[in-house]
């Protein structure tokens, strides 16, 4: 990985210690110690993981190709600590604990002992390595990662003829539910599953090979990946945990005033974590639609620096003053707002150019765009007028994140299929360009201050680049198959920042060169958005756990 570049970095990052105390050092450790096994030997890229009695703030060190794990003093306070690892294949041989004190490095060496219950350590991306199947099969089931991991479908029991039934009955169940805060959804939304009976059957057939239905055991090999190299992807992981088990932080933003802020998922308010303290504050939501689930999904800062966030099922957005701490409700308008209606994208960020901000609408692939000062809507429909020979023809559309640029021209992302569409801010013209990977799915991302639009393909493992001045193209593959990206973002120095879904990492793509780092988690995390905090040094990465009520901060150390 570029090393010279990144030990520039570091060197810089030195002076900024006095205003932003990011940079992690490492000469002076409040606890250090090495990780063994009788199988390996001192082990490289195992995830140590420091929790204090009482405390929401854990801290997790990664370790080294000797095997040395190595908090720095400024991240544990005097205390009695209790280790945890994460190491696939492997267990604590016996418990693991430490006592830290003010001013001296604590030593604890760590014994691992080969894990008697592989899987119930695989990461979803594990299962999907391990599962028969060709990956168009496997990737039909990916969605289901929404609201549970995959290990619940491989322990299930269901029949073929089961699923038939349970698949449909699944389908009615909104986005933001998980299975301790099940929510329904309103309207018609059953997806084309129930519509195509032969296609329903097909999938079920396949779940019915993957799980328990036939036999005691799993009728496969289970795969785990192959550790993180010790070498790079070294990091320092810090863990807030969230108030309630059912909070689902989903997307994730820093603010100059030093907070962390989050759209809950599964309720209606908007969240702000005091990195310092571990302090948690939320803000309620003024309900929209009493019988519709209730949650909240994107965030993004308006010119003005007040929030958005978008409302999913309560068909709408609302911006929160940060003044007055107070909601301004903006519901669709009456003739679009459907039963099944849901908003999951705002875009205030170039509102201020011509006082328009765009809204997307998932259930009828309309984006619409607002008047802020009348509250009059438009209704675009980018997909509706698709001439038969264009390559869009004849294949499924949805509209997932819409990004503004600089003019407040809208692009989309094409879920559905491999598209990247364009609206003209003052024609309402469409184009779109085509990814080079077919059914790539692009998902989330930005575009930047140079017009470059940055985005993950989540269902082939690639991250991308659109210069939406040239529509150039370019594609980066990620290194670990099932990885399923959610979103991606460029740091000001030129690397990509990817989560992974299903494979509990965080990727970093040197976007000159294509030498990647992957960065292991230190427990499952169902990543969605990610927030890239690069006025720092070394860049810091912000996000949540959208199924472990937590939000996590990365800082690398490489």
């Amino acid at each position: 990985m570029h090393m010279k570049h990144y030990a520039a970095m570091l060197l810089a990052g030195i002076s900024l210690l006095a205003f932003h105390g990011a940079a992690p050092a490492e000469t002076a450790a409040a606890l250090t110690g090495i990780v063994r096994s009788a199988e390996e030997g001192p082990m490289g890229g195992v995830t140590v993981t420091a929790s204090r009695d009482k405390s929401t703030i854990s801290v997790t060190a990664i370790t080294d190709d000797q095997g040395r794990y190595s908090f720095p003093a400024n991240r544990l306070v005097p205390g009695e600590y209790a280790l945890s690892i994460r190491a696939v294949g492997y267990d604590l041989d016996g418990k693991a604990a430490a006592s830290v004190a003010a001013e001296r490095t604590a030593t604890t060496d760590i014994r691992l002992k080969k894990t008697r219950n592989l899987s119930a350590q695989l990461s979803s991306a594990e299962w999907l390595a391990s599962w028969p199947g060709t990956d168009t099969e496997k990737r039909l089931v990916a969605d289901c990662m929404s609201c549970h991991t995959l290990e619940r479908i491989a322990r299930s029991t269901h029949t073929a003829e089961e699923w038939v039934q349970i698949i449909p009955r699944m389908l009615r169940y909104a986005q933001n539910t998980i299975p301790l805060a099940p929510q329904l959804r309103t309207g018609e939304s059953t997806g084309l599953l129930v519509q195509q009976p032969e296609r329903l059957a097909r999938l079920a057939e396949y779940l019915a090979t993957v799980n328990l239905s036939t036999s005691d055991g799993f009728p496969y090999e289970l795969k785990a990946l192959k550790r993180v190299s010790g070498s790079t992807g070294r990091a320092i992981v810090t863990t807030y945990k969230l108030p309630k088990a059912t909070d689902q932080p989903h997307d994730v933003m820093g603010d100059p005033d030093g907070g962390i802020y989050f759209t809950y998922f599964g309720d209606p308010a908007l969240g702000r974590l005091d990195p310092k303290t571990g302090e948690v504050k939320s803000y309620p939501i003024p309900i929209l639609k009493e019988t519709a689930a209730k949650g909240a999904l994107s965030l993004y800062h308006d010119h003005d620096g007040n929030f958005w966030v978008s409302l999913m099922y309560q068909a709408g957005g609302a911006k929160f003053d940060k003044a007055t701490k107070t909601f301004t409700m903006l519901p669709v308008a009456p003739e679009f707002n459907r039963e099944s209606s849901q908003q999951a994208f705002v875009a205030p960020q170039s509102a201020h150019v011509d006082g328009k901000l765009w809204i997307q609408d998932v259930a009828s692939t309309s984006v619409y765009r607002v008047d802020l000062k009348t509250g009059k809507f438009e209704n675009l429909k980018p997909f509706a007028d698709i001439k038969p020979e264009s390559p869009l023809a004849g294949r499924p559309h949805s509209i997932y994140e819409i990004f503004p640029d600089a003019q407040n021209n809208l692009f989309i992302a094409d879920f559905s299929d491999r598209a990247i569409g364009r609206i003209d801010a003052k024609t309402g013209a469409y184009s779109f360009v085509q990814t080079f990977t077919d059914r790539s799915r692009p998902r989330r991302g930005e575009i930047d201050k140079d017009g470059r639009l940055w985005f993950a393909e989540y269902a082939v493992d690639n991250v991308a680049m659109l210069d939406t001045k040239t529509n150039e193209l370019k594609e980066w593959n990620l290194p670990t198959k099932w990885s399923m990206p959610y979103q991606a973002k460029a740091d000001r120095n030129g690397d990509i920042w990817t989560g992974g879904m299903a494979s509990d990492r965080i990727t970093r793509i040197n976007s000159k060169t294509g030498a990647m780092t992957e960065y292991q988690l230190p427990v499952n995390t169902n990543i969605r958005n990610i927030y890239v905090d690069d006025q720092t040094a070394p860049v810091t990465l912000w996000f949540g756990n959208n199924h472990g009520a937590t939000i996590v901060k990365l800082e690398p150390l490489d």
